[in-house]
């Protein structure tokens, strides 16, 4: 495909019927874009990324290599998806989030802006990284930070302003710094 107006897209990328691509995008190779799938301006999507249907990922933001993302999903501007990641469906994420590779995005979760999910490598493991897994429906307020291999779990809710750094049970809502059980969720 080559430069289209003022984006690149390489060759081996595998665009949908109705995608929109923003200005300066660069899409690498091997890239699935699915059907209806909007890029904003300045995208950079990695090699081997998978985006699926109608999901919407904002200006500024960065798909890692390898990266995987459901349908129906919207990533609001200078959001970064590291290598490897798998997101679900119907995940909504606000501006100035990062996932570290490999993090595990369950489907209906939502984010508000300025979330980190942390990564560290394990050095007993040759340096294998300990990655965060958010399961399905949780609910995370603004400037929330994940510690490493931490889960939350299902329909679990994290305040806003929180450094969660032990697992989260299913159904839950915790919040602080560190972040502590306040009640179960309804």
């Amino acid at each position: 495909m080559g430069n289209i107006g003022n984006s690149y897209i390489d060759e081996s990328a595998q665009i949908g019927s109705d995608v929109v691509i923003g200005k300066f995008c660069i899409i690498e190779a091997g890239v699935v874009l699915g059907e209806g799938v909007q890029l904003g301006d300045y995208v950079l999507v990695q090699e081997g990324a998978d985006i699926g249907p109608r999901t919407q990922i904002g200006t500024y933001c960065k798909v890692g290599a390898n990266a995987k993302i459901g349908a129906d999903c919207s990533f609001t501007a200078y959001c970064e998806i590291r290598d490897h990641c798998d997101v679900g469906n119907k995940v909504l994420m606000g501006s100035r989030c990062t996932l570290s590779s490999r993090t595990i995005v369950g489907d209906d979760v939502i984010i508000k802006y300025g979330f980190v999910a942390t990564d560290t490598p394990d050095l007993t493991h040759n340096d294998e990284k300990q990655v965060c897994v958010l399961k399905k429906g949780s609910l995370y307020g603004a400037n929330v930070t994940i510690m490493p291999a931490v889960t939350v779990g299902e329909y679990s809710q994290i305040g806003a302003s929180s450094q969660v750094r032990h697992d989260v049970p299913d159904r839950q809502i915790w919040f602080g710094c560190p972040a502590k059980y306040f009640k179960d969720a309804t």
